[in-house]
């Protein structure tokens, strides 16, 4: 864990952070405009990959969030520098292909030179992997926007494209660059984006895993909240351990307060 001091910055996961299952957090609202009122930097990073940035901000309004398309940070944006303008074939779905359009990256069907895998929902049909597993065996490079394991849907936890992921590297044998989180180099490029330093930048998230392991191995110091994806057993078993333990979002002002300043 970084040595304590005074926060300077703030990444916010979005999905279980901000809202769940389709609805707001209660708290939310008031804690990011805290923020904004306190002058404390903050981006909303999101493991989304079926979403472009334009998308999920659209949503955060929606459900009265006052964010902006800048304050968005999400794998894409890792993608996009890792691709260096190879030709790509994407496996993801929603409109997320558009922030890889709007870089100038070449998307492709057939002879990809980087196999981009995000959450493709209904789309990890069976031609769909094989497709990516033929382009991996080809030399394609295997590109992961993140790697988790599950995440919490209206209905119930769903799969995430993790589990896809795993497959496709344990059929090519070939491993996938994770350009998302947990990935030391996505949490440093949000924070680059802000111009904060790891040492003096909290990371609020739900997943033990990929939030707070993912921030702590930046250098950054965490915050773990009971909402979203938060299991009680699975922290309990789990060694990483966060810097604040938070019951939601809207704890956050009075713990920054209490802890940091």
């Amino acid at each position: 864990m970084a040595e304590a001091g005074q926060i300077r910055g703030v990444l916010l996961d979005i999905d279980g952070v901000l809202y769940a299952g389709g609805r707001a957090i209660d708290g939310g609202r008031e804690t990011v405009a805290w923020l904004e009122e306190e002058d404390i930097p903050f981006r909303c990073v999101s493991n989304t990959t079926s979403r472009s940035r334009h998308s999920i901000a659209a949503r955060l309004r929606a459900l009265d969030y006052d964010i902006d398309d800048s304050l968005i940070f999400n794998p894409p944006l890792g993608a996009i520098r890792h691709l260096q303008g190879k030709k790509t074939f994407l496996l993801t779905r929603g409109d997320v292909r558009d922030d890889f359009i709007a870089a100038g990256i070449t998307l492709v069907e057939e002879g990809a030179e980087a196999v981009v895998v995000g959450d493709a929902g209904d789309g990890f049909t069976y031609e769909a992997m094989n497709r990516a597993f033929r382009m991996a065996l080809e030399g394609a490079g295997i590109v992961a926007l993140e790697k988790d394991r599950y995440w919490m849907g209206a209905d119930g936890l769903m799969l995430s494209a993790g589990p896809f992921v795993a497959a496709l590297e344990y059929a090519s044998e070939r491993e996938a660059v994770v350009v998302g989180k947990p990935s030391p180099e996505f949490f440093r490029l949000a924070l680059e984006d802000m111009g904060i330093q790891p040492s003096t930048a909290l990371m609020v998230g739900d997943d033990l895993r990929t939030d707070v392991g993912g921030a702590q191995a930046a250098g950054m110091r965490t915050a773990l909240v009971r909402t979203g994806k938060f299991r009680q057993e699975v922290f309990e078993a789990s060694l990483i351990r966060p810097d604040l333990l938070l019951p939601s979002i809207a704890s956050l002002p009075e713990a920054i307060r209490e802890t940091f300043i």
